[in-house]
């Protein structure tokens, strides 16, 4: 099963935004969805805190992330992209 990990921190607007967007696709339904918040790791803060939400698949590299702001298509596409 395919694991999207939401990259994100706490009293972040954009964040909760882009996790209302995504617990409200259907065709998200099956996957698992964790929210990582950044806030928590040196390293995470130093790639992704100006970037925050990213949207990302567990364990893929670093190239297959999907930044920030983002809608229905922009995550349908990059979830295709991703999958293949």
């Amino acid at each position: 099963m395919l694991q999207l990990e939401l990259l994100s921190t706490q009293h972040c607007s954009l964040c909760d935004q882009a996790l209302d967007l995504l617990f409200a696709m259907p065709e998200l339904a099956g996957l698992r969805l964790s929210v990582v918040d950044i806030s928590l790791d040196e390293q995470l803060i130093a790639r992704y805190g100006a970037q925050i939400p990213v949207l990302c698949v567990a364990g893929a590299p670093e190239e297959t992330v999907l930044v920030a702001p983002f809608e229905r298509g922009s995550v349908l596409d990059w979830l295709s992209r991703v999958t293949r």
